[in-house]
């Protein structure tokens, strides 16, 4: 008779709590592979768009294959009126993250999951128009524009959301290195987010319910938000010696360093040396490029005082900077990547369902009468 016996763990840290054949996620403490590929050779040799339909659809397209996925995307990308109208009533002070979940909760209204409305078609649309809504909310309250989400030429979504938000053709090696980035953030297991995704999946709801429980766990600073903290950190200083000196006393008051460390990875993250390389490429061109040798002078104290290496976000933060991005829309570019992870994990999850439901350990009181109204006190 085989009895079975729990096992605790904060954080379900170390816990096994499922299977997929979408990621793999620091084996033996290193690594990174999609669906068998390597993220070197994926961030090297693919586009997002390939990425995405590898994540999705579970092989890389042919050539024919990407173009009729380029052009599909194209397709998606307009904007209900309705929907339109609701961003214009979100207030300009909202933080992008917000609007994002608004606006894909909204359009879950307008194009219900269906048989109409399949769920690799909804895919597909929410990463198409994920920067229409982005950026039709932004420009309308930062610049006071109406802008035709639609109307451009661009083929991907990195030089899209780039031409959205500048009004104009991107720099070619801005749009490669934004490409590159959403390839780097395009999935990772089951990371809190898609584990969130895995969950309301579970339950058998909506295929926008889901993506909207994964945003609001991406919203947080210990998950998606890191890049936008670790912006803020390197912006502080304007020398590679006042970071060294900064950060050593930071350190020394115990805060929190955001951008370092991994739950998973125990030697490096093999993402972060990719981003790295093309932050340093575009600071020789950027205004404030000093800001490169700044965040490699706090990897240094964070590795001389901590042993912990930059994961993705830290050199992700300079790299979207670089390219004319606002802070407030770093973490929304990590929605837009990661929609093609969360939508792998939930046709996996459909796949193969069990309702997610662990246990917890009860430490309240023990059980005790209850006590008349007059007597309490």
């Amino acid at each position: 008779m085989t009895v079975e016996t729990s096992v605790k763990s904060r954080g379900l840290e170390g816990i096994v709590v499922g299977e997929t054949a979408i990621s793999t996620v620091g084996k033996e403490g290193v690594g990174l592979t999609y669906r068998g590929y390597d993220i070197h050779d994926l961030a090297n040799k693919s586009s997002f768009e390939e990425v995405a339909y590898l994540l999705i659809y579970g092989t890389l397209p042919t050539l024919q294959q990407l173009q009729n996925y380029r052009d599909k995307l194209i397709k998606l990308r307009r904007l209900p009126n309705e929907l339109k109208s609701m961003l214009e009533m979100i207030p300009g002070g909202a933080h992008p993250m917000e609007v994002l979940r608004t606006s894909v909760s909204m359009l879950g209204t307008l194009e219900t999951e269906s048989a109409q409305y399949t769920g690799y078609n909804i895919a597909d649309r929410l990463i198409a128009c994920t920067p229409s809504m982005l950026l039709y909310w932004y420009q309308f309250h930062k610049n006071n524009i109406r802008i035709e989400p639609w109307n451009t030429e661009e083929q991907t979504i990195a030089g899209y959301f780039l031409h959205l938000l500048h009004g104009k053709k991107p720099d070619d090696e801005m749009r490669r290195c934004l490409d590159v980035s959403l390839i780097l953030y395009a999935e990772h297991e089951f990371n809190a987010s898609t584990f969130a995704a895995r969950v309301t999946t579970s339950t058998e709801s909506d295929f926008y319910s889901v993506i909207v429980s994964a945003i609001g766990t991406l919203r947080g600073a210990l998950h998606g938000g890191a890049n936008e903290e670790a912006m803020r950190l390197i912006s502080l200083f304007k020398t590679p010696e006042q970071a060294t000196v900064g950060v050593k006393e930071m350190l020394a008051k115990k805060a929190k360093i955001m951008g370092f460390g991994h739950r998973v990875y125990k030697k490096s993250d093999p993402r972060s040396d990719i981003i790295k390389a093309w932050s340093e490429k575009l600071s020789h061109q950027a205004r404030d490029g000093y800001l490169f040798n700044v965040s490699e002078a706090i990897e240094k104290v964070m590795w001389d005082e901590k042993k912990l290496f930059p994961n993705l976000d830290f050199y992700s933060a300079t790299a979207y900077h670089f390219c004319g991005i606002p802070t407030p829309l770093f973490t929304p570019l990590f929605v837009m990547a990661r929609l093609s992870g969360w939508s792998a994990h939930i046709f996996e999850q459909r796949a193969n369902n069990r309702l997610i439901r662990p246990e917890a350990e009860y430490i309240g009181p023990a059980p005790r009468a209850y006590p008349p109204i007059e007597t309490r006190g």
